[in-house]
């Protein structure tokens, strides 16, 4: 479910100062940087900060709100504090004893430290078992005792990629230590399909009686997209490219007020999301791709959900004509 937009109000006017220290006037030095040690949890949350404030597009002095932030991403406020204080150190935000954290740079010009954690979406354990299983290196059954041997890895790092995994729909546990893994999109055939099914369902959702959208939202996802026409396209990574291309069309299958439209979107996004990482590689089609999302926002904006479903219908066709059967999208 879509969060509430980040509280930058409120942002100081004046150099604001940590410790009664004026802001830094350079970001440390990539020995700096490595030297405080992250959690998993913080580098996942750390991560999604990053993502927010440049899918926001935050500018120099908007404020952070911990509540906010830990709201957005589902999580408490403590990791959020260890992963802004871990951005003021390198000179991503800055920390007011009196106000809290804000903005130390425009986030779009943040490229740099958002590849450190944007780069990839989990470790490289995650992008391994993955591709392997992409390219049908992996049988349909596996044991932990096998994959451990193959990937050379203890259990608990081994269990932690595999938890994901089974959140994201495409891995379940068998009696024992086995793990079956489920249909996924692996084969152009099955991209395929997953198009037409989304062709299928996202724009009922648009035309569904209990369909209803929420105008703070809509506002955030034209605002999103708008940076992504206006040369976001340029700068924000694969994982970022995904991320807002799932939020507009996950979003919009919640305002359809069908739960059963909303999981299907949901689940349809993860499943796709290793092969869209690779898609994401081209830029300019995500440029085309956001000027048909704001034209889509725009006729919901205006009550007309005919044309909206129609344009949405016409989305997807586009992109499955122009994305299925491109080269190497299944080679290991």
């Amino acid at each position: 479910m879509a969060k509430s937009q980040i509280d930058y109000s409120d942002a100081p006017s004046y150099q604001a100062v940590v410790n009664g220290h004026g802001l830094p006037s350079r970001p440390m030095d990539s020995t700096e940087q490595t030297s405080t040690s992250l959690t998993p949890l913080q580098t996942r949350v750390t991560r999604e900060i990053l993502t927010l404030v440049r899918r926001d597009d935050l500018a120099l002095g908007d404020r952070l709100a911990e509540s906010v932030l830990a709201e957005r991403i589902g999580t408490s406020r403590s990791p959020v504090n260890v992963a802004l204080h871990h951005l003021a150190s390198l000179g991503v935000v800055y920390y007011d004893a009196n106000r809290g954290f804000f903005m130390a740079q425009a986030a779009r010009e943040v490229t740099d430290v958002a590849a450190q954690f944007l780069d990839e979406p989990e470790e490289p354990l995650y992008l391994k078992i993955a591709a392997d299983r992409l390219a049908r290196r992996l049988p349909d059954v596996i044991s932990e005792a096998d994959l451990m041997r193959l990937y050379e890895v203890s259990r608990s790092a081994l269990r932690r990629v595999l938890s994901l995994m089974q959140e994201e729909g495409w891995l379940e546990r068998q009696v024992g230590h086995g793990w079956q893994f489920m249909p996924m999109i692996d084969s152009v055939e099955a991209y395929e399909e997953s198009y037409l099914f989304r062709a299928a369902i996202e724009p009922t959702g648009v035309l569904s009686p209990t369909f209803s959208a929420n105008r703070v939202e809509l506002e955030g996802l034209k605002r999103r997209q708008q940076f992504i026409v206006d040369g976001g396209y340029l700068t924000m990574n694969s994982i970022e490219l995904f991320e807002a291309n799932s939020e507009f069309h996950e979003t919009i299958a919640k305002w359809s007020g069908n739960r059963f439209i909303a999981q299907s979107v949901r689940r349809m996004d993860r499943l796709r999301r290793l092969v869209e990482y690779r898609q994401a590689k081209a830029r300019k089609p995500r440029q085309e791709q956001a000027l048909e999302h704001l034209a889509i926002l725009d006729a919901i904006g205006r009550q007309d959900l005919l044309k909206a479903a129609s344009l949405l219908r016409d989305h997807i066709e586009g992109a499955r004509r122009a994305k299925v059967h491109a080269q190497e999208v299944f080679e290991g």
